[in-house]
């Protein structure tokens, strides 16, 4: 008792979920870039990892978030494993003929709403470290680039969206596994940039 109040002294010695919410989205980001490249088509590799790395697991990552009491970790991969799921749906609802394919326009909305939620939360990103800095801020560049090059229907904008998404996937990745590294062998393996 504290003052009268009961105080709880539990630790929590839950695993940090960030790493696999990290690559998850990642692994899934640098896949659909090398499509928005130019490298393949889109298919059912793409598909799968959308639904089930990029989407499933990353929703699973924002639950355990919450679970840790990390509401920007919640908000995060919540939200994007949904983005994953619903840019699978967007491919596959009208190819199963339950809905029309969406307007260029549409889309250039979809993206952009995109952009501006990654934006906000890359502004939580300046309290916590330079990785994720880096993550969200090329996140939402590659959300604009995606947006301009659906609007003006210009192949070099997509390829360079392409490009800096590989990047910004890339850095996900690095930062998934400097989080499980730096953890393991208990020193900075790959650094962060811890603010």
């Amino acid at each position: 008792m504290e003052n009268g109040t009961a105080v709880n002294l539990q630790c929590d010695t839950t695993a940090n979920p960030a790493p696999l919410g990290l690559m998850g989205f990642g692994m899934t980001t640098v896949l659909l870039n090398m499509h928005n490249a130019g490298f393949f088509q889109i298919g059912s590799m793409i598909l799968a990892m959308g639904i089930f790395f990029g989407g499933s697991a990353q929703v699973i990552a924002g639950i355990m978030e919450w679970k840790k009491g990390n509401t920007f970790g919640t908000t995060a991969f919540t939200s994007y494993g949904f983005f994953w799921l619903t840019l699978v749906a967007l491919i596959i609802l009208p190819q199963m003929g339950l809905a029309e394919q969406s307007e260029n326009s549409a889309m250039v909305a979809y993206l952009s709403m995109w952009g501006i939620f990654t934006a906000i939360l890359f502004v939580g990103t300046l309290k916590l470290n330079r990785a994720l800095q880096f993550v969200f801020a090329s996140l939402t560049l590659l959300f604009f680039l995606l947006a301009l090059g659906d609007y003006t229907a210009n192949p070099t904008i997509k390829y360079i969206a392409g490009c800096e998404g590989i990047l910004c996937g890339f850095s996900a990745i690095y930062t998934a596994a400097a989080q499980v590294l730096n953890e393991i062998y208990e020193r900075t393996v790959f650094p962060i940039g811890v603010m």
